[in-house]
């Protein structure tokens, strides 16, 4: 088990197929997720979001709303990678508030495979700042779809 930190290591490794599209997706785009890591052993994805202002509500911090699009970005590449497939829909998601994250910061989350079954993975993750300290925690259910009825 290896833990890797470059997305060309997973292609080299396996892990990672091409994709036939490198079409973009907009909202991974819009919040400039950076990857940081895959630890094959775990079953976990890391990525980090830079807090920009456009992300922050009034009182100058990331709005909650922001928080919980990066964790379903993150739990989407994890289900990628475990699955090698975008046809995928998210059941649940359930995003727990612990603090707040100012502007400037950068939002660092790591998502962990729970259990996957046929149609079905569950997952946990977390969120923290630049001092490592907890913003949030998550979990959610992702239903795999059927490519045909995707």
């Amino acid at each position: 088990m290896a833990v890797y930190t470059d997305l060309e290591s997973l292609l080299a490794v396996g892990i990672l197929k091409p994709r036939e599209s490198n079409a973009v997706i907009p909202c991974v785009e819009i919040m400039q997720r950076e990857f940081v890591g895959y630890d094959d052993e775990t079953r976990s994805v890391t990525c980090a979001y830079p807090v920009l202002p456009i992300f922050s509500n009034p009182r100058g911090v990331m709005q909650g709303g922001f928080i919980c699009a990066a964790f379903d970005n993150t739990f989407g590449m994890l289900v990628y990678f475990l699955t090698q497939t975008l046809a995928m829909a998210t059941v649940d998601l359930d995003v727990n508030y612990h603090k707040g994250i100012a502007v400037g910061d950068k939002l660092e989350i790591t998502t962990t495979l729970k259990s996957q079954g046929k149609t079905i993975i569950h997952m946990v993750g977390e969120a923290y700042n630049g001092s490592h300290e907890l913003i949030a925690s998550a979990t959610t259910n992702i239903y795999l779809l059927d490519k045909k009825n995707g």
